[in-house]
Order: C-alpha cells, then structure tokens, then sequence
C-alpha cells in the first residue's frame, strides 16, 4: 500500500455511503494520530485498537451521522506520497470559510488549521474535511 492515509480516508467515505456504524482499518501511529483530530472536531465518534481478521493491530473506527446522513460531507486527501504539499502558517486553506477543517502534520504533532494557527506552525497539509 502506497498511500496509508488515502486508503484510510477511502475506507471511510465508502462505508459511510454504505451507512456503516464501523469500519475498520490498520492500524498505524499516523493514521491514529489523524482520527484524534477527527474525534476532536466532532467528524467521527471515536476509535479503539482491535486486532483484525488476520491477526495484525487494527483501528476501527465509530461513524458519526446526523438524521441518517452522514457527518462528513466531503474528505479530500491533498498532500500525497508523489506530490507532497508543505504550507506555511499564514497559507494553511480554510475549509469552506472556517466550517471545514484541514489536518495539518506539524513539527508539533498532527493537528487541526486552528490549532496550527494558534501555535504559529506549519507543515504537511494532509487532508480537508467538511
């Protein structure tokens, strides 16, 4: 697997399209670090550490929807592993004008567009959610 965020992403849109209650995915400090966020902002419901069918660590992952539908709008990845977008503190993107979020990998830790504003960090921009 080339793009461990990307697969992860793609997991989740596809089972919310499915109306998923969970979808499980393996496990990795990134792809953890990433749900933290997501959890934080309120996209998703949480997480817990499983071991999958085949025995390797595994998260799986709790949907969030809203009068059946989905939480989660739009996931998008943006930095990729052929094309990596690195961005300032002051060229973070905002979201649909703040109602969305980005997920920004910083020197400090993965972490929301607010948050690295506020800690006057930037880095890797890896994915936007609405």
């Amino acid at each position: 697997m080339n793009d461990p965020i990307g697969d992860m992403l793609t997991r989740i849109r596809n089972a919310q399209m499915r109306g998923k209650s969970t979808v499980i995915t393996p496990a990795s400090k990134l792809r953890a670090w990433v749900l933290d966020v997501l959890a934080d902002e309120g996209y998703i419901r949480g997480y817990e550490k499983t071991t999958g069918i085949d025995g390797h660590p595994a998260l799986e992952i709790s949907l969030k929807y809203f009068d059946g539908t989905p939480v989660i709008r739009e996931l998008k990845r943006v930095s990729t592993p052929g094309r990596r977008v690195y961005m300032g503190v002051k060229d973070i993107p905002v979201v649909r004008q703040g109602l969305g979020v980005s997920i920004v990998s910083t020197a400090k830790g993965v972490m929301s567009d607010a948050s690295a504003r506020s800690q006057n960090v930037g880095g890797e921009v890896l994915c936007t959610v609405f």
